[in-house]
């Protein structure tokens, strides 16, 4: 889309959660996945995430800080054991 010279990005991705609206990163801790809410399309699993209380954020907010915390990028039918969280 262009208005006036200027080229806007928009991102289609699903609606963030409440708690979690300014992050584009959610992790599990009970799996160490972290999903891109840009790009993740499944809702279920996120909602999930949140109801259990198991989300984590990242700051700074970017997959290398998730990845230096020992998370991986969550793909469409990556399943991981469920493992009690820590904190």
């Amino acid at each position: 889309m262009r208005r006036n010279g200027i080229t806007a990005n928009i991102v289609f991705g699903m609606e963030r959660p409440i708690r979690f609206e300014h992050a584009r990163f959610l992790g599990d801790k009970r799996t160490q996945l972290v999903y891109d809410l840009d790009e993740w399309e499944d809702e279920a699993i996120i909602d999930e995430i949140v109801e259990q209380g198991v989300g984590l954020q990242f700051g700074p907010d970017t997959l290398v800080e998730a990845r230096n915390r020992g998370y991986t990028l969550a793909t469409p039918g990556k399943h991981r054991l469920h493992r009690k969280p820590r904190a």
